[in-house]
Formats: structure tokens, sequence, C-alpha cells
């Protein structure tokens, strides 16, 4: 990871060299690119400055994350900015916290904040830029200052090159999605390895109609090319051959440095401010007996959807953790009458934010009901723990395949109705499907024995590639 910025090239003759983060304005991007900054400023603590540009809101969901960096003598600092005026409320800065109506403007906030970093930079002139995908203008203000910038993804490999090439085939797809050809299932071309299959329900939006993100994908793709290079927070034993035809054609140089977060206890704030009882309660439960079921920032459940969730967790008749989105849980009818009390000896629900990082390293924890985020992926690969796999938005139907098809340490938790990206064409998936899947695999046998061993071995791959010399570190 040291290797990440060539410190020789570019550092100036005296002081550290600044290399300047800018994450965009979704959680899942702005923790790992902290956790990158954190890392290179560890790795050269004499030579680098780490700065994370953000703005207000967002750094404060960063700053537990940056002081234990400073704490440790790590010169890591952070730079705010004023947050775009899109019509949103006072702190509502991100995705995870604007409501499903309003996300439109945490993507038009991410578009019109261009002069904001032009300017920001020019004043600033860092000796090196790190800038999330959707900020495809720092690749010109670098040229321009005469620095590298580097393309930072928080999406893994595998996801990426099947969406680039799909994307080169969007006339057919956008054509079966608005014909009754919507469940046609496509062979991702070009890819190398085995075949790969997806309904066209399940892919992205911006692959199936004109969004903000299909007008500036190639644009996006064409500045990561003429960067200097790309980091993405994979590790490469989890990704081949991928990460080898991602470096031949993606990429002028292309950098896997994952997994950034490494699960612990001591991630407790990362991110968020993380419940400490759910970590005691898991202490109480015996070795690998519980299920962890978290859904992310981003998405949102409908309330008939979370109540089936609910039964289904109770019928299980397994010990789970359930975090639950707070948008989730401000209906008052989110889950059956009495539920609550019914599971209260063997549940425990977290309402907002939880330390997943930490969660994921317990003992207790046997099983991992995720929508397949490539954080939640690549976190669970990277703590040995399988996964049981609902996706709901963009890549998570790809990432999915991944888990389940070709790093095989993950299973489908359902496949009895239609799927969809699109939350209103989706079938609810029923109380019945989800306790027959938690129970199935809880309770043992030939396959959650295969699963557990490949999630362990994945784990093994993943401390190798971090440790010093490893894949992620050169």
């Amino acid at each position: 990871m040291a290797a990440a910025v060539d410190t020789a090239a570019v550092a100036g003759a005296t002081g550290r060299l600044r290399v300047f983060f800018l994450p965009s304005f979704i959680r899942g991007h702005l923790i790992p690119q902290t956790d990158m900054a954190c890392r290179v400023a560890a790795a050269r603590p004499a030579e680098v400055e780490a700065t994370v540009v953000v703005t207000p809101a967002n750094a404060a969901l960063i700053a537990p994350t940056v002081a234990r960096a400073a704490a440790a003598g790590h010169a890591v600092r952070v730079l705010c900015y004023p947050f775009p005026d899109v019509g949103l409320g006072e702190g509502v800065e991100c995705l995870a916290t604007a409501t499903a109506r309003d996300a439109w403007r945490v993507y038009r906030a991410m578009e019109v904040v261009q002069p904001s970093h032009e300017s920001l930079l020019r004043d600033h002139r860092p000796d090196a830029i790190v800038a999330d995908v959707p900020f495809w203008w720092t690749t010109g203000v670098a040229a321009e200052l005469g620095v590298p910038r580097l393309t930072f993804h928080p999406v893994g490999i595998f996801a990426l090159l099947a969406m680039n090439s799909l994307f080169t085939i969007r006339p057919d797809i956008i054509g079966r999605a608005s014909s009754d050809a919507a469940g046609t299932v496509l062979s991702v071309p070009g890819l190398p390895g085995k075949e790969i299959t997806i309904p066209v329900s399940e892919l992205p939006t911006f692959l199936v109609q004109d969004d903000h993100l299909s007008k500036a994908w190639q644009r996006m793709r064409a500045c990561q090319l003429t960067g200097f290079g790309v980091i993405v927070n994979t590790f490469a034993d989890l990704e081949q051959p991928y990460c080898e035809e991602f470096s031949r054609v993606e990429a002028r140089r292309a950098y896997f440095v994952g997994p950034l977060g490494k699960p612990s206890r001591s991630t407790m704030h990362r991110g968020g401010s993380g419940n400490a009882d759910c970590l005691s309660w898991l202490s109480t439960k015996p070795s690998r007996s519980v299920v962890f079921v978290c859904f992310g920032s981003w998405a949102e459940f409908s309330a008939t959807q979370t109540r089936e969730l609910a039964l289904g967790l109770e019928a299980s008749n397994q010990p789970f953790l359930w975090v639950v989105r707070s948008n989730d849980s401000s209906d008052d009818q989110w889950a059956p009458e009495g539920w609550e009390q019914r599971v209260a000896n063997r549940g425990l629900v977290v309402h907002g934010w939880a330390p997943q990082l930490a969660v994921l390293a317990h003992p207790s924890v046997g099983a991992f009901v995720t929508h397949c985020g490539w954080n939640s992926v690549l976190e669970a690969a990277s703590a040995g723990v399988p996964v049981l796999t609902w996706p709901l938005v963009f890549e998570q139907f790809i990432n999915e395949r991944l888990a389940t098809e070709v790093a095989a340490f993950g299973v489908r938790l359902w496949d009895g109705g239609r799927r969809s990206e699109r939350a209103e064409d989706a079938e609810i998936v029923p109380a019945e499907a989800i306790a027959r899947a938690v129970a199935g695999f809880m309770e043992g046998g030939e396959q959650r024995d295969k699963l557990n061993a490949r999630a362990g071995e994945l784990a093994e791959r993943a401390r190798a590639a971090v440790s010093e010399d490893g894949s992620s570190w050169r």
C-alpha cells in the first residue's frame, strides 16, 4: 500500500508529501477512503500528510477514525468545505441521511460541487490527489497543477468489469427493459473466467435507462484511464482473474489495497456512533451461533418487507442481531405487535448504526444476511463469515454472483420469485422463506461446513494481503 503514491517522484524538497483525499457523499465511499488516508499516513509517517477533504456533517462521521490516527502520531487531518445548496435540510450531506425521495439531491450535489473542488485544490496545491470516482474533474485540475490524480474505487473489480462490459451492450439492454423481456437473462460479455449471467431486472438502473450516472459513465472512465492510476478496496485473491484483467484494460496503474477496514473491536465508531451494547450481547452467545442481519445505509425496505423479515427471524428460532435503518423503523408498525417481547431472549435489534467490522470479528457470529454492498462483501470475506445474500440496489446483484459463484463463500437467501433492482418491481420475500433459509443454514450440514471452510480460507488470504510485503501492501 505504501507504493500507491510514488513519494520519490512527487515529494517536494522539504516537508511531508501532502496527499488530498476527496470522498463523495456516500457513507460506503467516505469510510473506506478515510481508512485509506489513515493507512497511507501510517505507512510513511515521516513522509506523508494525508488530508481528507469533506463537508461538515461528513467530517463528523469520520472524526473518530481521524482522531485515532492522529493519536497514534500519524499526520492525518480534515479540511472542510461547504456542502452545496441543493435543497436538503441542515446536516443532511450524504445518502445515508437523505430520504429516498431526496436521494437525487445528493447526486446533484456531487455534480455541482465541481467549482468548490477546483478552487480548493488550486488554493492548496497538494502534491497528489486521490479522488472518488464521481469527481472526474480532478484529473484535469491535477494535470494543471502537475501532480498525480488517482481514482479511488469503493466498488469491487468483478462488478466494475461487469458493468463496463454491460455498458457496451446498453442499447440492447434498454430495448429488453422497455419490452416484456425484462426477465431475460443476459450473459455478461468479455469477462474472463466462468460465464456470468444476470436478468435484466437485476441490473443497475443506469444500464437500463438514462440517469445521472449513465450520462457521466464514459467521462468518469476516460478520466480514470488518463489519470495516474486507480486504487481499489479489494485484495487480489478475492477477485482473480478479474484483477489481472482490470490492470490490463482499465487503468495505467492499478493498486489493490484492501481490505482497508480490519475486523476488530477497535473500529467501534468507524463511520458513525456504534452501539457497544450489541458487542456485549454477542459475548453472551455461543460461538458461531448468531445470524447478523444488516442491509447497509442506503436502500430502504417497505414496511411490509420489514415485517416479513421480523417474522422470518422469529420463526427461524435462531439467535440474531438485526440492524434496522432508522427510516425502516420510523413506522410504528415496522414489526408485528408483541414481536420484540417474543424474541427478546434470543434476538437484539439495533436501530440506526452498528459497528459492523467489530460485529463480524466477534466469534459468536456465524452468518451474515447481507445486501451485498461491496464493503459488506469484502468485510465478511476478510472476517471469515459466510454470507446469505439478499441484494437490493445498484451493483449488489453483481456482487452477489462473486460471493456465491466465484469466491463461493455464500448462498442466496431466496430464489423463489421475482427479484429486481427497482423495488417497485420486486416481490416481497416471505417470512416462511426467510425462516427456512436462516434455519437451514444455521442448523448445520455439508453446505455450512463448506462455506465456513471457504470463508476461513479467504480470511487467511485477506490477512496475508495486508501484511507487510503482501499483495495489498506492495
